[in-house]
């Protein structure tokens, strides 16, 4: 039996980026500037890929210079994760304002 039946498909970071950045596109409270996302004018994430990894810079929570959460993304189980935080996060800060 061949092996790379069971293989998972290779990651592809520009397709997960698109698909990641149009999540959040849909949340409707996060505004897109270029590789950034705001919340009420306030940068919480930037997104960037290189060759194999999605890279996310995560605020710990909205401010005009934020503390900042580095994660790397490498398959597609890492960027579901990333998505649910960035909406568990954006929930608590909503609730907060």
């Amino acid at each position: 039996m061949n092996d790379d039946f069971f293989a998972l498909p290779e990651f592809k970071p520009d397709q997960a980026l698109q698909n990641l950045k149009r999540a959040l596109r849909d949340l409707r409270s996060l505004q897109e500037r270029g590789k950034a996302f705001e919340l009420q004018g306030q940068p919480v994430l930037e997104l960037s890929v290189d060759e194999k990894l999605l890279h996310a810079r995560l605020a710990k929570k909205p401010a005009r210079s934020p503390e900042w959460e580095a994660r790397t993304c490498k398959n597609s189980a890492e960027v579901r994760a990333l998505q649910d935080e960035i909406k568990r996060r954006l929930a608590r800060w909503t609730d907060e304002t």
